[in-house]
């Protein structure tokens, strides 16, 4: 016989928007739980007899609980160097952070993995991608592969690559290139020793060649067909971040990004894109056709000055957007719900109220993005979804006069809201009273101000 699932009953929800179209919003809900999944929602007055103990009981009485937050696109092990050149535009930046980076060790980027998850953890988000690209020294993905683990974060790795050095026409220094032969190597590696394409899967992989900038043409080519020889892994990369994406391309390509896309065969559904600030209508119209996602980033796309991604518009042409962190060192955070509250403001500065609502802002920061990953398992609250979600106290400051839409207000009064009350994450609970509990914030904040003290004396 299989063994007994541990099980879990949450109750007296105050308000519990499901994201599910059956179960809309809930006043006084309940969600029970059975290992890594969900059993059954809906009123706690309405709980079966059969479902009324548990191995363990949380009582969220003053809470508003949602599906947890999908990060789409993040560079974690930018953590370590937070606030630097911060006056440069994209290509800039990345030439001034190189040879700081260059010095990142195993343990450095293990302690920025680790704290990256905690913040994301403990602002609502339950699963994230890590696009690394950086492998100096004994850096390896199956570091963060194992924070992931440690703390309970649904992960999804997209190792990275660059093969493009400056001698090629690419941004990166050439001593900090891969070869192509590592590359695929340790991708099919990484793939075969960790990717889990079961549902409820805690662990994927991802292919993921650093943009055109980094990476060649036959170096795409040859990661879509490596990750299409394998069920569930997709393909990520930057695009159109920013005007100087642009230039680079016509002047190397002779054309934009539709053709681009087409050449090095990622023009299917088994790809997502980063930023896409400066595609046009014809270019996220193909987009929307050939089923290929976006990570919405803006946070970073403002503080880079690299545009305004047309989200609006994607949307309206049927292009799913989620939400991405980007790099921790070029946002200079990792919260999760801030990023939809920008994308949400994004899109009515031109002038338009109806740009996006609150609630449209949240899909986009928890079906957006798991849609990206290919998730059919997260991004709801109902029987046989995963059990992802979280959930604010809103007897706080940051609710007080928010009382008649509390789930509006996650995103109005994001910068008040605080950090989660809890976080149930596969059925387990990740977050309670406010405390991580799988690892200890202050020993993390503390491993990552060490690791980030040495790397930085290396800039110029």
């Amino acid at each position: 016989m299989p063994a007994r699932q541990r099980s879990l009953l949450v109750k007296n929800i105050k308000v519990l928007a499901t994201f599910n179209q059956e179960h809309g919003d809930i006043e006084d809900a309940a969600i029970y739980v059975e290992g890594p999944e969900i059993k059954w929602v809906g009123k706690s007055s309405s709980l079966p007899g059969h479902y009324q103990s548990a191995d363990q009981v949380l009582d969220l009485s003053h809470c508003v609980a949602i599906p947890g937050l999908v990060n789409s696109h993040h560079h974690m092990f930018q953590t370590l160097t937070r606030c630097m050149a911060q006056d440069q535009k994209l290509f800039g930046w990345l030439k001034s952070c190189y040879p700081g980076w260059q010095h990142m060790t195993a343990q450095d980027y293990t302690a920025a993995c680790r704290m990256a998850m905690a913040e994301l953890i403990l602002t609502g988000c339950t699963t994230s991608v890590d696009h690394h690209y950086f492998f100096p020294n004994d850096v390896r993905m199956d570091q963060g592969i194992q924070a992931a683990r440690d703390l309970g974060l649904r992960f999804h790795a997209a190792r990275g690559a660059m093969s493009k050095g400056q001698s090629k026409g690419g941004i990166p220094p050439d001593h900090v290139v891969e070869t192509e032969a590592d590359i695929l190597a340790d991708m099919e590696r990484l793939i075969k020793e960790y990717h889990d394409n079961s549902r409820y899967s805690m662990t994927r992989l991802a292919c993921g060649p650093v943009a055109q900038k980094g990476a060649d043409d036959e170096c795409f080519v040859k990661c879509a067909h490596l990750a299409r020889q394998h069920e569930g892994v997709r393909l990520h990369t930057h695009l159109a971040e920013n005007q100087e994406d642009v230039d680079y391309t016509m002047k190397n390509y002779g054309h934009r990004f539709t053709e681009y896309i087409r050449k090095i065969e990622w023009d299917r559904e088994d790809c997502w894109f980063a930023h896409c600030c400066k595609l046009n209508h014809e270019e996220y119209t193909d987009l929307s056709a050939r089923g290929i996602g976006v990570a919405h980033c803006p946070s970073s796309n403002m503080r880079l000055a690299s545009g305004i991604c047309p989200v609006r518009s994607m949307l309206d042409a049927g292009v799913n957007v989620g939400l991405g962190i980007d790099g921790s060192a070029s946002n200079d955070s990792g919260h999760m719900m801030a990023e939809a509250r920008l994308a949400c403001f994004l899109q009515r500065a031109g002038g338009d109220p109806n740009g996006m609502s609150a609630r449209e802002a949240l899909r986009l920061g928890i079906q957006g993005g798991a849609k990206n990953l290919g998730r059919t398992d997260v991004g709801a609250i109902a029987p046989g979804m995963a059990a992802d979600f979280v959930a604010w106290r809103t007897d706080t400051f940051g609710f007080a006069g928010a009382q008649h839409d509390l789930v509006a207000a996650l995103i109005w009064c994001t910068p008040s809201i605080g950090t989660v009350h809890a976080s149930i994450i596969n059925g387990q609970v990740v977050v309670e009273d406010g405390k991580l509990q799988t690892g200890d914030l202050g020993q993390i904040v503390k491993d990552l101000n060490a690791a980030s003290a040495r790397i930085l004396k290396h800039f110029p």
